[in-house]
């Protein structure tokens, strides 16, 4: 007995396979995983990975079987990965603190923030935004992988500074673009934060 083909033209109980192989590599992978290295993996054809994608998709928001899960399937970064559900941050995230309490100080996160809406930035030129020496969080930034040398600048020579695509990952988000407008929750209402004003 043959198996009813999908629309895909998978056989039923192969696109099944596929699909709960994907699930398998996504929960264990930390970093998004492009649709040609998942169909690599599995040996299978990209329209068919592209296929099962969506159907774990549509399993998780509840689209088969009703129930919507506790994580997400999203493309983020250039490939894909399970997230949690944006509802479940909260929670999760006092989970995970309480298991590892190690997290980016405040001068790291405000230095973060100035090196993702002014990239490419000058520690020189951070500093004067943040109004106090950034060396040792820029180091920090930079081991942690959130930030990496792009260029260095013609005039003065300064290595310029920018985001990479771990935090992208970390964000969520597939461009920096996404980022939302800062310059309205500045109490001063301060200029050159909006995304326009990004390279």
């Amino acid at each position: 007995m043959t198996d009813n083909p999908t629309p895909e033209g998978i056989p039923a109980t192969e696109a099944v396979n596929v699909e709960r192989a994907l699930e398998a590599i996504l929960m264990v992978a930390d970093e998004p995983q492009s649709i040609v290295s998942l169909g690599t993996a599995l040996g299978v054809p990209v329209k068919h990975v592209k296929a099962a994608l969506a159907e774990l998709v549509a399993d998780y928001d509840g689209l088969r079987g009703g129930v919507r899960r506790g994580f997400e399937l999203r493309e983020v970064g250039g490939g894909w990965r399970i997230y949690v559900r944006t509802e479940f941050d909260d929670i999760v995230g006092d989970f995970v603190l309480t298991q590892n309490p190690t997290k980016l100080s405040q001068a790291a996160l405000e230095t973060l923030a100035v090196v993702a809406y002014k990239q490419p930035i000058s520690r020189p030129q951070i500093a004067q935004i943040r109004a106090v020496n950034v060396d040792g969080v820029v180091r920090t930034l930079v081991s942690r992988g959130l930030i990496t040398e792009v260029q260095t600048d013609s005039e003065t020579g300064a290595i310029l500074y920018g985001t990479t695509d771990l935090l992208l990952t970390q964000l969520g988000i597939n461009s920096i673009d996404e980022l939302p407008l800062i310059s309205p929750l500045l109490p001063d209402g301060s200029e050159g934060f909006d995304v326009d004003s990004r390279n």
